[in-house]
């Protein structure tokens, strides 16, 4: 225990020194939001990594897709680090980073405003952001509370006010810097942590040769064939294919995901940041997966109920529970970081978007840098309570409705904003009524499927949102009136101007 608490008080302090460091810097709106737009390579990469693979993440997708996968299971980490990471910045880096400071936009909401010049979109997309971020963030609580009620034995309730309360303090303090750079504390621990546990867990079993035989030896009665949880593909390509897409797509029209391209300091980080994120992702994402696959061979009375039923979320926890209390505290460390820096995530793109989208212009007219920026302090805490205090309620409750709404918040908010950013930084012909079609059609999708379900899982109906949203764009931009062909040229000129695409270098 002592090592534990003693690994937990140095984490904190950590964490709030940077915050009160930062806090100095973040005397703009563009130094608060966005960090100046001179965050370095290896920040934003760390910043883009963590943000990306949460507790959500490590303890419950882990765990659930590698019971239900096998080894297989690893090809969503791999997907991950190609899709989600190595092909995002690819694709979306260089262009984002140089239209969206062309256009002077600072979050997704205000980008589909002054490329679609239409206020009503901004307002469309600040509310399905707002909408789908609070639940997401609440979800961020429950992965924490089975690490921590496994490692410490203390109730839900506190930790909750815990990472709160933490996450709070440096991200209201700091901005973005702040969470940048926290976020490369945490992401040198997440990656230190995931290998250790993994080769501490190989280890148990014999190595990696031995742990693998013992896979091919599980049999389910549900699932046909031997030997197939240590198979290529599993027993449900399928299903598996639907995962990689989900979590791996879905991050190319997350705006927490795509935020980190709008503040990178230049062309040559995004090429560095590139190579640092898939590795990152590889090792993270990858380690993850690979971790959970091998759950089958523990002693699975640990994770079951009475009626033999498996508890997804308790699997990781229980592998982690047999291990050195050196590597359990890492463990907690690992968990609080990947919790906390998708949190602060989060809650700053909530924050800022409500303010500068919303707030600013339309309810208040005349809004200066100081009273946004406590505008924008102010909602952080908002968000931060709010999204405790519904964590709190599902957990006394047991409400399951909040809890299915997690997951389809990634098939949600991907779903609408995916083709009209994606095809937003490359064709011209892209117009307004396609990107009223996205969100309309890919909200529609995964709200109406929470009440009927009509799709075998959540999952299915984010991954149909997602690739809707790739066809409809360019099909109904195709059977609408062409934007003004000299404002699109004038947005556009962005890409071929030196001075512009050269800035900071």
């Amino acid at each position: 225990m002592l090592i534990k608490v003693t690994l937990l008080l140095i984490f904190f302090a950590i964490t709030i020194s940077i915050g009160l460091v930062c806090r100095k810097r973040a005397t703009s709106v563009s130094q608060f939001v966005l960090g100046g737009r001179n965050i370095g390579a290896w920040l934003t990469a760390f910043a883009f990594g963590t943000t990306y693979f949460s507790a959500v993440i490590f303890v419950g997708y882990a765990g659930q897709f590698g019971w239900k996968f096998g080894l297989s299971a690893t090809w969503i980490g791999i997907g991950n680090a190609f899709i989600g990471s190595l092909a995002a910045w690819l694709l979306l880096g260089r262009r984002t980073r140089i239209m969206t400071q062309h256009l002077g936009s600072a979050t997704m909401p205000d980008f589909f405003e002054k490329r679609y010049e239409s206020k009503s979109l901004k307002l469309a997309a600040s509310a399905v952001l707002f909408i789908f971020m609070i639940p997401y963030t609440a979800s961020l609580y429950n992965g924490l509370s089975r690490i921590f009620g496994m490692a410490f034995n203390i109730d839900y309730s506190i930790c909750i006010v815990a990472m709160a309360v933490l996450t709070a303090v440096y991200v209201i303090a700091g901005g973005y810097l702040a969470a940048s750079m926290n976020d490369f504390v945490q992401g040198i621990i997440m990656l230190v942590g995931i290998v250790a546990i993994i080769a501490a867990v190989l280890n148990n079993h014999g190595g990696l040769s031995q742990a693998v035989e013992s896979m091919s030896k599980v049999q389910d009665p549900t699932v046909e064939g031997r030997g197939v949880f240590a198979s290529l593909f599993g027993p449900d390509p399928k299903g598996l294919i639907s995962v990689v897409l989900l979590t791996s797509l879905g991050t190319w029209g997350l705006p927490q995901m795509v935020h980190k391209f709008y503040a990178i300091k230049n062309e040559k980080s995004i090429k560095r940041g590139t190579v640092i994120s898939t590795v990152f992702a590889t090792v993270i994402a990858g380690g993850c997966y690979f971790l959970g696959s091998f759950s089958r061979i523990f002693d699975t009375t640990a994770f079951t109920d009475e009626t033999g039923a498996v508890i997804f979320d308790a699997i990781i926890p229980s592998v982690i529970s047999r291990l050195p209390d050196i590597l359990v505290g890492i463990a907690v460390i690992l968990v609080l970081s990947a919790s906390m820096s998708t949190l602060a995530s989060l809650v700053l793109t909530s924050s800022s978007t409500l303010t500068l989208d919303f707030i600013k212009g339309t309810l208040v007219k005349d809004m200066d840098g100081k009273k946004q920026i406590l505008t924008i302090r102010i909602l952080l805490a908002f968000f931060i309570l709010v999204s405790a205090v519904i964590a709190l309620i599902q957990y006394n409750s047991r409400v399951t409705f909040i809890a299915q709404l997690m997951g389809i918040s990634w098939g949600a908010l991907a779903g609408s904003f995916l083709g009209p950013f994606l095809y937003g930084l490359y064709w011209k012909r892209t117009t307004r009524a396609s990107v009223w079609v996205s969100f309309a059609v890919a909200v529609c999708i995964t709200v109406t499927n929470m009440f009927f379900n009509y799709f075998p899982t959540p999952i299915y109906a984010g991954v149909t949102a997602m690739l809707a949203s790739l066809v409809l764009v360019p099909l109904v931009s195709l059977l609408t009136k062409k934007p003004d062909q000299d404002r699109v040229n004038q947005i556009f000129s962005c890409y071929h101007n030196r001075t512009e695409t050269k800035i900071n270098s």
